[in-house]
């Protein structure tokens, strides 16, 4: 991996803050006269010079590179629309993808629009290939405000190589979506059992892991109903481990192996695992069979599950479901993971000013607020995600301020070559950590995660430990 890049799968929040101290060092400085409050958009429109391609005559031609749902597309389709209908002299067209991985895919074979959504996961490799133009002087000579009006470690993430590579665009950390007329903390708290406690808006902003496992208790007190499904996967186990004081990687900046075996790790293990293979308060596999952890969450089969903000839009469709969020449970610290997707400018764009006007039209407070109406994102834009355009106080989830309180808590995803295979070395091993029936042998399967793991981080290192020694030479 290259050793100019902040190489971290999961790193604690705090470790992560101290990381990039630097970066948003330079973030701030050149963001140091945006003061004022009021909402970035496009400048007037530029004469045209070199490098702005087109004439006078016709409308400068930019494309704009997206991928989401159906819905998500139409919203950005939407503001391109709305910047379109600004400028006489520039003319945005929507190119769109169905997901990050094809978006990367062609940025990186070289056909990349002018300005394009990226997640922050792929921002190593777009760095490495010399795929993007930073955006830090470009924003901040139109005005965008990288303070209080954005969030802070959403900006930091798109940090990198003392430039602000990308401008953060959306964040979603994972949290606990319940069905709230299986999991009724009233009806919990009238037969004295572990609930969440109210603030004084009335609002239960967290919980504990035993208050966790209390509502998966009594969810799956009646029939086939189960109270919980976490995926047993590096991502569903990550805010279980860094919340009991474990380590995901044994290195937050160069990681050689998985940290599995570690004490701090086992033991946040060990108390999540108490609840993650309790069988009757998780899907039967013939459950499972049948329909995914959602489907049956939807169908009122299974009362608890993980996930990210793109789930509310489907959540909201399904008949005869009433559902909310909490934060991912506490066990000492407060810990979540979640992805950040930015906006970049394409390094081979020859219209990069009419870019920069996009991207700072694009997070402006109109823009976002049309896309954050979809229920598919929580803007980094602080003021939108603060009012009623995402929080959307006549819909379900009742409680989605619970996707801001988050983000503070969220861990950066991974800077991993290799990210695909090590999923596909170690999943295995992890479902037989949470699912496998019957008595757990922690300290051989969590040894085993980790001897997977350095097959693919440290595969040089592992072949040396494994090799027999060579046998002296007799005469």
């Amino acid at each position: 991996m290259s050793g100019r890049r902040a190489a971290r799968l999961f790193p604690r929040a705090r470790a992560r803050r101290a990381a990039l101290a630097g970066t948003a060092l330079v973030v701030a400085l050149t963001t140091a006269a945006c003061t004022g409050d009021a909402e970035p958009g496009p400048q007037p429109d530029p004469s045209p010079t070199q490098g702005q391609g087109g004439g006078a005559d016709k409308p400068r031609k930019i494309v704009f590179g997206a991928y989401g749902s159906e819905e998500e597309v139409a919203a950005f389709q939407s503001v391109v629309d709305s910047f379109n209908a600004s400028s006489t002299t520039r003319q945005v067209s929507l190119r769109s993808w169905p997901d990050h991985e094809s978006a990367l895919a062609d940025v990186l074979a070289g056909d990349a629009p002018d300005a394009f959504l990226t997640s922050r996961i792929d921002l190593d490799q777009l760095v490495e290939a010399e795929a993007l133009q930073p955006v830090s002087l470009l924003l901040d000579e139109r005005g965008v405000d990288f303070g209080d009006r954005f969030s802070r470690d959403a900006v930091d993430a798109f940090a990198m190589d003392d430039e602000l590579q990308c401008m953060a665009y959306s964040v979603s950390p994972m949290v606990v979506y319940y069905n709230t007329d299986i999991v009724d903390f009233d009806r919990m708290e009238r037969r004295e059992l572990d609930v969440p406690t109210p603030n004084d808006d009335g609002v239960r902003e967290r919980w504990t892991l035993a208050e966790f496992g209390a509502a998966a208790t009594f969810a799956s007190r009646r029939g086939d109903r189960r109270g919980v499904w976490i995926d047993p996967t590096l991502q569903g186990l990550a805010p279980f481990i860094y919340s009991g004081g474990g380590q995901v990687f044994d290195d937050d900046s160069q990681p050689t192996s998985l940290a599995f075996s570690d004490d701090g790790t086992r033991e946040a293990l060990e108390q999540t695992l108490e609840i993650l293979r309790d069988p009757t308060l998780t899907p039967t596999n013939a459950q499972l069979a049948r329909a995914t952890p959602v489907q049956l969450f939807k169908r009122g089969e299974l009362a608890m599950v993980a996930g990210f903000r793109n789930l509310v839009p489907e959540l909201r469709e399904a008949e005869d479901l009433e559902f909310d969020v909490m934060p991912m449970p506490t066990i000492e610290d407060r810990a979540t993971v979640g992805d950040i997707a930015g906006l970049c400018i394409s390094a081979e764009s020859e219209n990069v000013g009419d870019a920069a006007d996009f991207i700072a039209y694009a997070v402006s407070d109109a823009a976002i607020a049309t896309v954050a109406e979809t229920g598919y994102i929580v803007p980094a834009n602080t003021q939108v995600a603060a009012s009623d355009d995402f929080l959307a106080p006549d819909e379900e989830p009742a409680n989605s301020v619970a996707f801001n309180s988050s983000i503070r808590y969220m861990v950066i995803p991974p800077f991993i070559d290799q990210r695909d295979e090590l999923v596909d070395a170690v999943t295995p091993l992890l479902d037989r950590l949470v699912t496998a029936p019957g008595i757990l042998d922690l300290e051989q399967v969590t040894e085993e995660i980790d001897i997977a793991s350095r097959a693919i981080l440290s595969p040089e290192e592992e072949t040396e430990e494994t090799e027999s020694p060579s046998e002296s030479p007799t005469e």
